[in-house]
């Protein structure tokens, strides 16, 4: 717990910095996200929740996390378990052998999902590298445009996914994203953030997934489409049956 008390009294001195001089970066600009959001918790917390039939589990202990889904295919119950290092399934509580490409698909399906869930914590990832493009209304609201890109090291097997981040100017909520990513042929999505509810002190939202069909344009103009309604809503993102168990760690 020292490690989030240690982030709260950073990010409340640097609101207060923020508001005296004004000089937002994005890093600072994140650093309130994060707090605003509670999503910080996540470092050490317990959280369960349902998406498409699967269950997910985070648990995060010092800022380590161990990720999980549960699900039943053809009556059989499985378990995949995903600690940021390996990779393990089991059918019927019983561990079976996954190939290294599996294990990569499988771990990457998994961590893709807790890492929209977890956001904007995870923009606190050691690999994310911020920049603050500027500001831009949508819909007669500010807000602060940050783009993200990754290392390579630690950056997953996507490193080479681009994101931009809108995050209002006074409440700090991440209401829009956008990325590009090159699996699959490659593409580009739109999400508009919805029914924003706490949890234990921890804020989620639901997705609303928009598809761009042109692949050239800039994530940073995506904005304007989606006001312009030039933009196909393909699917929606929702999370059910939300548990979060904040943990009591004595993290140094």
């Amino acid at each position: 717990m020292l490690k989030q008390l240690f982030f709260l009294i950073f990010v409340s001195l640097n609101l207060i910095s923020c508001n005296q001089d004004q000089q937002l970066t994005a890093d600072s600009i994140i650093d309130q996200a994060v707090f605003k959001s509670g999503t910080f918790h996540f470092a050490n917390a317990k959280v369960k929740f349902d998406f498409r039939d699967i269950t997910y589990t985070s648990l995060g202990e010092c800022g380590e996390f161990k990720l999980k889904r549960e699900f039943t295919k053809d009556s059989a119950i499985i378990e995949d378990v995903f600690d940021q290092k390996k990779f393990q399934r089991k059918v019927n509580q019983q561990k079976v052998s996954v190939s290294d490409s599996l294990a990569n698909l499988y771990a990457e399906s998994i961590n893709s999902v807790l890492y929209f869930v977890q956001l904007p914590y995870r923009l606190k990832d050691p690999a994310v590298q911020k920049k603050l493009i500027g500001k831009e209304n949508i819909n007669g609201n500010e807000y602060h445009k940050i783009k993200v890109s990754f290392q390579e090291e630690g950056g997953g097997q996507d490193f080479e996914d681009i994101y931009m981040y809108w995050i209002h100017t006074e409440t700090f909520d991440v209401d829009y994203l956008a990325y590009s990513f090159l699996v699959n042929g490659g593409g580009i999505r739109f999400r508009e953030a919805y029914n924003p509810r706490k949890v234990n002190n921890i804020k989620f939202v639901d997705y609303r997934n928009y598809d761009v069909k042109n692949k050239n344009i800039k994530l940073e103009d995506l904005a304007k489409l989606f006001q312009n309604k030039e933009l196909k809503l393909i699917s929606s993102i929702e999370n059910s049956n939300i548990e979060v168990e904040i943990i009591d760690n004595q993290c140094l």
